[in-house]
């Protein structure tokens, strides 16, 4: 028998240290473009570069997107404050110099070209967040750039958070309270890379967007027949479900002294 007052299934909290996270992560991944459209920006980037002599990542992660810079640089700087994220980061990227420490406190005792902050600021209090970013530009070499990527607020992935824990996350105001402080040394963009995540079934739409919504901390987390309707609403297609993950892209570009 089904206990009627049994309470409905909720969106599990997940650790980024346990294996159901990583389940999770690994489901996006195998249904996104994300991370193939963030590597041609990248290229794009990379290819204006005056020089090439360190890349710094900041918040590496597991090292995919790291080891995939790391041939194009005579060196590679990983700051990765997770131990259970640096042991892959270590066995992906042997020749990288990794820092255990955060973005506060690394001190990678070297400018760079190119500086990459790639899916971190979520998880970091928005109130920090200009300061991390000045922490970023001041590791950048004249000429170099520091590029921070995170979803558009208005891609249906951050519509989908905003709908369940009220956090929305703006770049672009980022960018404008950099510029704010910095005048002219710097050169300042933002554009946007679209890119989607499609998935079969309403089970890996709903694997999905447990991920998603574990960005923030679950204080409340919400049931998943909530989730479930509202996947169903909006992002239902045809052959599955299909929900936009466009990307900004944060471009900061340090004049060299005869800009």
């Amino acid at each position: 028998m089904t206990d009627s007052n049994a309470e409905p299934p909720i969106v599990h909290i997940l650790d980024p240290m346990s294996a159901a996270y990583d389940a999770a992560f690994a489901t996006f991944l195998a249904h996104t473009d994300q991370k193939i459209r963030a590597r041609e920006e990248l290229a794009r980037v990379v290819g204006r570069l005056p020089h090439r002599r360190t890349f710094i990542d900041a918040g590496a992660g597991t090292g995919e997107t790291t080891a995939w810079l790391a041939p194009r640089f005579d060196r590679t700087i990983a700051i990765e404050p997770n131990e259970h994220l640096r042991a892959e980061l270590a066995r992906r990227c042997p020749e990288a110099t990794i820092l255990g420490q955060d973005i506060a406190t690394a001190d990678p005792e070297e400018t760079a070209d190119l500086v990459l902050c790639a899916h971190v600021l979520y998880y970091l209090p928005q109130q920090s967040w200009l300061r991390q970013l000045q922490r970023l530009a001041s590791w950048t070499a004249e000429g170099g750039f520091t590029v921070v990527v995170m979803q558009n607020p208005d891609s249906d992935c951050m519509r989908l958070l905003r709908r369940f824990t009220g956090h929305r996350y703006d770049l672009d105001a980022l960018g404008r309270a950099f510029a704010a402080t910095a005048g002219t040394e710097w050169e300042i963009g933002i554009s946007t890379d679209p890119a989607s995540v499609t998935m079969p079934d309403l089970e890996t739409a709903l694997a999905v967007a447990q991920f998603m919504l574990n960005v923030v901390p679950l204080s409340q987390p919400p049931a998943m027949d909530e989730v479930a309707a509202y996947l169903q609403e909006h992002f239902r297609t045809p052959d599955g479900y299909r929900l936009s993950c466009d990307q900004d892209f944060l471009e900061l570009q340090r004049n060299g002294p005869d800009a």
